[in-house]
């Protein structure tokens, strides 16, 4: 870009900055029936204007820096905070990123239509400048909420994540001192984490002196899930309680002992009910069978 370009360019910006602040009031009004405000402040019109004026204050301090292209520039900082909420809100919704973006794109029209009306030549060198300035700032505008729509969802499916993984990993009170965690598929690092987390809680509130990891569920057992045990079982120890690994079904063994892993420190059991048996006996508890025909009370 020459430097009379550059010149005609950045004049065209502060020009359009100052449009934007001047008419602030009517642009907030026109931008508060567009489906991207409308929809999401539907109790209170008068909240939609505020939010609207935010965004028309933090476009016109971009393009009072010329900087319209600049999706980091320091003006889009405040903007991007409202438009996250609403993005937030489109996406619970079922829209796009890229939906939202075109709901943006129309705030370009009512925005153009109050430039074009104030201008003496709407047709002349100087309103085609600002108009072209507008453009541009309007699509840096986009991308900005595309980008923060983006950020939106991926914040939203971790936490989502997050939440199946603590549902997917629950800890079962099954005696006074007893708690079990069933483990039912892929046994990873994330979900590894969110086990001991939620078991040495589980231990702590219920001051449970034996811990069982019931892994009847889990289809496969290698290295990394059995480091993932072990340390669960060490952490566990540390609490001050024993725990207890069961589950272990024939093939599972045979993969252990294939693996040539160590599980010589850890209690292990078939199933979940003689861990509990363990567990019980380790205690003085002797679970035995009511006689045929005896009083059930």
């Amino acid at each position: 870009m020459r430097v009379s370009e550059r010149a005609e360019a950045e004049s065209a910006a502060r020009e359009l900055g100052v449009f934007l602040e001047r008419r602030r009031e009517q642009i907030a009004q026109r931008w508060a029936d567009a489906p991207l405000f409308r929809t999401v402040f539907t109790v209170s019109r008068d909240e939609a204007v505020d939010a609207c004026k935010a965004v028309v204050d933090a476009l016109a301090d971009v393009a009072s820096t010329g900087r319209l292209e600049d999706v980091a520039a320091p003006g889009f900082d405040s903007a991007r905070e409202q438009l996250g909420r609403m993005a937030a809100s489109r996406a619970r919704s079922g829209h796009t990123p890229a939906q939202i973006a075109d709901e943006a794109a129309g705030l370009r029209t009512a925005t153009a239509e109050l430039l074009r009306g104030e201008s003496p030549d709407p047709s002349g060198e100087d309103a085609r400048e600002v108009l072209l300035a507008l453009t541009v700032l309007m699509g840096t505008l986009r991308l900005v909420i595309m980008e923060t729509t983006v950020n939106a969802g991926e914040e939203l499916i971790a936490r989502q994540r997050q939440q199946l993984l603590e549902v997917a990993t629950p800890v079962i009170s099954l005696w006074e001192g007893v708690v079990a965690v069933p483990l039912i598929g892929t046994l990873d690092s994330a979900r590894s984490q969110v086990v001991m987390e939620s078991l040495l809680q589980a231990i702590v509130e219920q001051r449970a002196r034996y811990a069982i990891l019931d892994i009847t569920g889990v289809p496969t057992v290698d290295s990394l899930v059995a480091q993932h045990l072990m340390k669960t079982v060490a952490a566990a120890r540390l609490m001050g309680a024993e725990c207890v690994v069961s589950g272990i079904r024939p093939a599972i063994a045979q993969t252990i002992v294939h693996l040539g892993i160590d599980l010589g420190t850890v209690v292990t059991r078939s199933s979940l009910a003689d861990a509990l048996a363990y567990a019980l006996s380790r205690q003085g508890i002797e679970v035995s069978r009511r006689p045929a025909g005896g009083d059930p009370r």
